[in-house]
């Protein structure tokens, strides 16, 4: 069991190093409300000279006991190799993403695109057809360094250090996944000797955790790091330019083509109704192109093109798996949606000019809601 004894050297070291002077012992006394004389007491067995401790011998024995009060029995057997998807159709950067992944180099890469359209199942499958660990992280802004490097835990009475998901990915040589990294703080730089290739040194513990062969980090965002400048990702953030610049190359990820995109969808739904899978694609790509344009403020993603092919499977039914699967959107999109579907599973033709176009449908319908 770790002593309050441990905790506190354990807490000089992270805060002065292994060496540690009066002027410092004062600075943390008084942060942490404690009598200078008390503190010094307690270390009186690493007094090396006048106002001069060495706890360096300490430090090697805390990273001992930490180390073996934080093994997992059977960590070694513990697979963290994504499985396979049958029905998962490659596009866009997935032969680059993979080449990248194959060749075992550390090689940081950027993933940008819309929401809903890949960027996390394609570093996925391209690992599970690698065989290649994948260890994903998913990131918010109260992710702090804590929950990166690893931290200590309360296990079974016991204080032991814990590793974080970086550092099992460094000590594997797995992939580390930063899925959604632009909804990040300033906390993630902590990150930077790690996006280097050089490892961390773990300050709490004294231990210099460098990497195995074949580790590399991966993020995906909806935005390049800059923000979003039309509101459309609310929560994401302006990231640090160092830490953007640690990332060599950067993959701009589109939706699939109408042909690939047809195959992801009817392969969601077991290839039972071809028909209804490219009906749906046109939908939405007659929706993304009125939302390009500025027609609407919604789309609809290849995600939620799989979530109503999936929905049809338990259903049965066309209009009910898509309704369900809009009815996120507010009611006159929601509307304007299912009306531009209607017309779609009729076969209109939009040329006709005794109909109106889909994309005329969809904009008539939001100039309305704003009139509305």
């Amino acid at each position: 069991m770790i002593s309050v004894h441990d905790l506190l050297i354990s807490s000089l070291v992270q805060r002065f190093g292994p060496t540690v002077t009066s002027e410092s012992l004062k600075v943390y006394s008084a942060e942490m409300g404690m009598h200078y004389q008390t503190i010094a007491n307690k270390l009186k067995n690493y007094k090396v000279g006048r106002g001069l401790w060495n706890l360096e011998q300490e430090v090697e024995t805390l990273e001992h006991i930490y180390t073996q009060a934080a093994v997992i029995p059977d960590q070694e057997q513990v697979s963290f190799v994504p499985q396979k998807d049958p029905s998962f159709v490659p596009f866009g950067n997935f032969s680059d993403l993979k080449k990248v992944i194959q060749s075992k180099r550390f090689y940081p890469v950027f993933i940008t695109g819309m929401s809903g359209n890949g960027k996390t199942v394609s570093v996925e499958q391209a690992c599970a057809q690698l065989k290649r660990e994948l260890i994903r992280v998913n990131i918010t802004i109260e992710t702090d360094e804590d929950d990166l490097i690893g931290g200590f835990r309360l296990v079974d009475g016991s204080t032991v250090w814990h590793n974080g998901p970086v550092i099992e990915a460094l000590e594997r040589g797995a992939i580390l996944l930063l899925d959604e990294v632009d909804l990040a703080s300033n906390k993630i730089l902590c990150l930077q000797s790690v996006l280097e290739g050089k490892g961390i040194f773990l300050k709490k513990i004294g231990k210099y955790v460098r990497p195995a062969n074949g580790f590399t980090v991966v993020a995906t965002a909806n935005t390049k790091g800059k923000g979003s400048d039309d509101g459309r990702f609310i929560g994401t953030n302006v990231l640090n330019e160092a830490f953007l610049e640690r990332f060599p190359i950067t993959f701009e990820q589109e939706y699939p083509s109408e042909k690939t995109e047809v195959k992801i969808v009817s392969a969601a739904m077991d290839d039972k109704d071809p028909d209804f899978a490219e009906k749906l694609v046109r939908w939405a790509q007659v929706i993304r192109k009125t939302f390009y344009d500025g027609g609407v403020d919604e789309i609809i993603s290849t995600r939620r093109l799989v979530h109503i092919a999936q929905a049809y499977k338990i259903f049965g039914k066309r209009d009910k798996a898509i309704e369900v699967c809009v009815n996120r959107f507010d009611t006159d999109t929601k509307q304007s949606f299912l009306e531009l579907y209607s017309k779609i599973d009729a076969n209109v033709n939009p040329d006709d000019d005794d109909n109106e176009s889909p994309e005329e449908m969809v904009r008539r319908h939001a100039r309305e809601s704003y009139q509305g």
